[in-house]
């Protein structure tokens, strides 16, 4: 029989989670609607899994906001930036300091490299 997480003392907040996740820190760009136009936001990951991710960014967003997504991966063992874009929703918003929040995304599908000659064109 599994323990379940919700359910064990001796880690009272911690939730059972679907997919694993990873703590990677790259930029993300958010784009989402607000009334009649779009507004954009960026925000840098903390963590990653492949139904969804959490960020810091310098402003909140409602709950339930619909966004559109393009993380920025960088690193040594990458010949260039790779760029992967996704759509979700903002499941969870919570103040860190003053000056930042962390927001929860959901993915409304797994997380998908944008090809390189589709970038050049937009």
């Amino acid at each position: 029989m599994q323990l379940d997480e919700a359910q064990d003392s001796t880690a009272p907040y911690r939730r059972l989670r679907k997919h694993r996740r990873f703590d990677l820190i790259f930029p993300v760009h958010l784009s989402f609607p607000s009334g009649v136009t779009v507004r954009e936001l960026d925000a840098i990951s903390r963590n990653v899994s492949i139904g969804g991710l959490l960020l810091a960014a310098s402003d909140s967003l409602p709950l339930h906001t619909q966004v559109n997504l393009i993380m920025e991966v960088r690193g040594p063992r990458l010949r260039s930036t790779v760029r992967l874009q996704s759509e979700g929703e903002v499941v969870r918003v919570e103040r860190l300091k003053s000056a930042e929040f962390a927001i929860a995304i959901e993915c409304k599908r797994p997380i998908d490299e944008i090809e390189n000659d589709l970038l050049a064109k937009g």
